[in-house]
Formats: structure tokens, sequence, C-alpha cells
């Protein structure tokens, strides 16, 4: 007999898991996520998970260490309340910034959260664009990664503009955005730029034609703007047309939010593995639900039938 399906969340995005749910045509499952006095976090399962198949909903996003507890904790829960399998649905992998070591002495933080997902009981994880796809060999058990560049493509060809050039904000994410250029019939071009330091990025060069262009800079992240403003300008310098940006994950810490209304940027398209604060929300700023993706995904891994085909 097969498993029933169930679908939790901590209290990082219960929007999503609730699109989520609603898309698979279920209710989310009924739990409670509170703190206790001291700040330690106290998790209550109100309903029977017993030789369930789980889907735990949690991206790791701001509040970053209390969502990463409430992920691990709710596991924990659910491991011993004999859930027949606990798929860890983390649309947004935090500390996946640090993959290796770039110093002496530097932690590799993204191994560190895969060890404590898979302590807490995790069997299988289903992620949405990893910082370093490498992270999915952290584990010793299936993960799978979905893409948002599909989500993407589709908006941008809607709005059929012609004369693109896809923009990759640094050589890291040539792959990324070469897939984004395949969706849309654009060419390619990429910034070279150094970081003297972390939040902190220098453009020196770009490489590919962008003169006349509409352009859109593509990168998996945007944290405090910096990177994509900087680059904006200069490929309005190097004679773009207008720029479009766009991103999987709004982190939008720190001076972000501000440098993003100030900048040449025309419009700035995320998806809502992370959630958008209501300080955050603004006209340039426009939100794609990842939602159906997931859903298709985890419909998918309940039937046991290929993930791989939502990609073609």
């Amino acid at each position: 007999m097969k498993s029933r399906l169930e679908i939790f969340t901590g209290n990082a995005n219960p929007e999503l898991a609730k699109e989520i749910a609603k898309n698979l045509g279920i209710a989310p499952g009924n739990s409670v996520v509170n703190t206790f006095s001291d700040g330690e976090i106290q998790v209550k399962i109100n309903e029977s998970v017993r030789g369930a198949d789980v889907f735990l909903v949690q991206p790791l996003c701001y509040p970053v260490n209390d969502n990463l507890m409430e992920l691990l904790i709710m596991m924990d829960a659910l491991k011993r309340a004999s859930a027949h399998r606990i798929t860890a649905v983390v649309p947004y992998y935090g500390y996946a910034r640090q993959d290796r070591k770039v110093r002496s002495r530097d932690p590799i933080t993204a191994k560190l959260v895969a060890d404590l997902i898979t302590a807490a009981g995790a069997d299988r994880v289903l992620t949405m664009d990893l910082h370093a796809g490498q992270i999915q060999g952290f584990f010793d058990f299936p993960v799978d990664h979905l893409m948002a560049v599909p989500i993407l493509a589709e908006y941008f060809n809607k709005m059929g503009m012609k004369d693109l050039a896809v923009v990759s904000p640094d050589l890291g994410g040539v792959t990324r955005a070469r897939e984004l250029a395949n969706r849309l019939g654009a060419s390619i071009a990429i910034i070279d730029k150094r970081r003297p330091e972390p939040n902190v990025a220098e453009v020196m060069n770009i490489i590919g034609s962008v003169k006349g262009k509409t352009v859109i800079m593509t990168d998996d992240i945007i944290d405090t703007g910096g990177t994509i403003t900087l680059g904006a300008q200069a490929l309005l310098e190097r004679g773009a047309k207008t720029v479009y940006a766009c991103c999987t994950h709004p982190v939008l810490s720190g001076p972000a939010i501000e440098r993003i209304e100030k900048s040449c940027i025309k419009e700035l398209i995320v998806t809502n593995t992370i959630p958008l604060r209501e300080d955050k929300k603004i006209d340039k700023i426009k939100v794609l639900s990842v939602a159906p993706l997931f859903a298709a995904a985890i419909n998918r891994i309940h039937e046991n039938l290929s993930v791989s085909t939502l990609f073609n």
C-alpha cells in the first residue's frame, strides 16, 4: 500500500507551502512552531504521520539560523512520529556560499548544513538553484535539484522582446546565463569582476557585445544588490538599450532595496523561494511563483516517477 502524501511547513515561508499543497489538492499538515520564553524552538505535530510520505517545506532564509533549527527540529519530531519517509524541501539552501575552502581555516558551511539535515532524519532533499551544484554531493542520499530558468524564460518570452542579450554578472554564472539565453534565442555576455571583500564588487570588463540590445542580467542570488546594480550601470555605459535583471533567490539584505530602486534596472524578476517582506515590495520587483513546479516535483517523487522530465 502506498504511503499517503503530507505537506508540512515551518515559519520560513508558509505561503509557499500552502500554495504547493493547493496545487497538489491537499491541505497542509497540522503543526505549530513556537518559541519558549528563552528563545528555544517548540514544535508540535498535531496529527498522526505514521507511515506517511512527508515533505517539509522550509527555505533557509532570514532569520537563517532560526529557520535552520526549525527545519531540524521538525524533522526530528516527524522521524520520532514514525513517518515513512521525510523529504526536506529547501527552496533556498542557506549557507551555500561557503562551499569550499578559499583561505586557510575557512569553514565549509554548505557541508555542515548537509550533515545536520542528514542527522536530523531527512531521507531526501528537494531544492532549487543551489549556489554551487557540487553541494548535491555533500549528501549521501538523493537530491532533486530544480531550476528556475524555465519559469523566468517563460516570463520573458511572453514579453516578446527583440535583440536580447543575457548577461552573467560573473564567470561562475555562465552556465545559468547560457541556459536562459538558449531558451530566449539571445546572445550571451559576461561581466568580469573582482570581489575585494564579501558583498563588495568591482566591474572590470564586459566580455561580449551588448550595444543596442535589451539586456537581461541573471543570477541565482541577489543579496545586497551591489553586483547587479553596478553591472547594470556598466552595461548602459557600454551601449545597452535597456537593462532587466532576474534571480531565483531574492535575499535582498542591507541596502539592496534602496540600491535597486535608485538603479537603472527597469524591472527585477524574482521567485518566491524566499518570501518578499512588505518593506521590500517595490514597483520594480516582480515575483513569480515556483509552487506549481515544486508541486509537480513532489507529486513525481511521491509516485516514484522521474523528476528530470520537468526540465524537458
